[in-house]
């Protein structure tokens, strides 16, 4: 069976654990910690980078530093992962969908003003398969209405919009570092603060409402409780395995983009010939190669496809179900305007195996397989 993922792991990993644990120093915001989050700033520009537990656990982090109240309005994509909506449920915040674009799968901005009521405080973007949405327009709109705006960036650590890296645009970045994603710590995120006025407060609500991060820095003599707060912070140990990565993140980087650029080129003749679709991306996006899908005619088509490669021996996963159409969604949330593209767009999407130690071998394989089913 060749998987649609494989955790990347660099050789590294298991050394720089060996070494968290002989510190002795291996809850969080140790050594590895500090390497991790320096690193984001500094391939970033963001002001401060902090490791979190999930990019779950980082959007709800971004949304307690906004207090969000009851009744409040998020826009945001229907197409997205549960986390994107959970973070503002949990606050009783209202989550109004509006439509995607069929060609990046990403938030139609042209869409989010006539969403805009008197209740909206924030804009949630997704940033579909590592490819920016358009954040000129949607930070234009949020200027003019006065509104936050969060980056669920979760599948774009390393990618960029007009050369400058995504989740660093809005209020919030939300990086994951899930085993699923370009570089992982098994679980694990991180947020991105653009306004240095937020880092006091992240900290505290990050360390359980306490000002512990002040404390270890000296700069009080003894820490106490704040604020509000949780447990955002992962072990050292976690951080040390994502370390491993991110010494060596271009390459891990240039391995996953060839292999979406063989995609994209192996299966260029089922385009041509109507068969299939494959990702678009915008020219003023660079993309970090962090899936490679491709759309079928219709979702019977697509369900004999996953269940063909199957039978090959390849596993092909469709995504994301919209959230307007589960029962939570139904019950927390609404959907402005017409669903045009979200659901048949959804019901046509397939993944491809792409991941860090995929083989030659594997990816011709694929191909093959693929346009076995289509008969070319």
């Amino acid at each position: 069976m060749i998987p649609f993922n494989v955790p990347p792991f660099t050789g590294n990993e298991m050394k720089y654990i060996r070494e968290a644990v002989d510190n002795q120093k291996i809850c969080g915001d140790g050594p590895f910690t500090k390497r991790c989050s320096a690193w984001m700033e500094e391939h970033t520009g963001t002001s401060r980078a902090l490791l979190t537990t999930s990019c779950t656990h980082a959007n709800e982090l971004a949304v307690l530093l906004l207090d969000l109240q009851p009744g409040d309005e998020v826009i945001m994509p229907s197409f997205t992962f549960v986390s994107s909506a959970d973070a503002y449920v949990l606050r009783g915040v209202v989550p109004v969908f509006v439509d995607i674009r069929p060609d990046t799968m990403n938030i139609d901005e042209n869409l989010i003003e006539d969403a805009i009521t008197e209740r909206t405080k924030a804009i949630e973007v997704v940033h579909y398969a590592g490819v920016g949405c358009n954040m000129d327009k949607i930070m234009e709109i949020a200027d003019k209405y006065h509104l936050y705006v969060i980056e669920d960036a979760a599948q774009a650590v390393n990618a960029y919009y007009n050369g400058k890296a995504l989740g660093t645009f809005g209020d919030f970045g939300c990086y994951s570092f899930h085993e699923t994603k370009n570089y992982s710590m098994g679980e694990g995120g991180a947020l991105l603060i653009r306004d240095p006025g937020y880092i006091d407060a992240a900290e505290i609500i990050r360390e359980k409402g306490t000002n512990r991060s002040q404390y270890y820095r000296g700069q009080v003599d003894k820490y106490t409780w704040m604020n509000y707060g949780s447990s955002y912070l992962p072990s050292d140990m976690n951080a040390a395995y994502l370390w491993a990565q991110l010494e060596l993140a271009e390459e891990i980087n240039a391995k996953r983009i060839s292999v979406w650029n063989y995609y994209q080129e192996a299966l260029r003749d089922l385009v041509d010939r109507g068969l299939i679709e494959v990702p678009y991306v915008p020219k003023e996006c660079t993309h970090n190669a962090h899936m490679f899908y491709v759309k079928t005619k219709d979702l019977q088509e697509r369900t004999d496809f996953i269940a063909f490669m199957d039978q090959k021996g390849i596993m092909t996963p469709f995504h994301y179900v919209p959230l307007h159409t589960a029962p939570a969604g139904r019950k927390y949330a609404r959907f402005h305007g017409e669903d045009r593209y979200t659901t048949s767009e959804s019901d046509r999407l397939v993944r491809l195996p792409l991941f860090y130690a995929i083989t030659e071998e594997q990816m011709e394989y694929v191909v093959r397989m693929t346009k076995e089913f289509y008969r070319v």
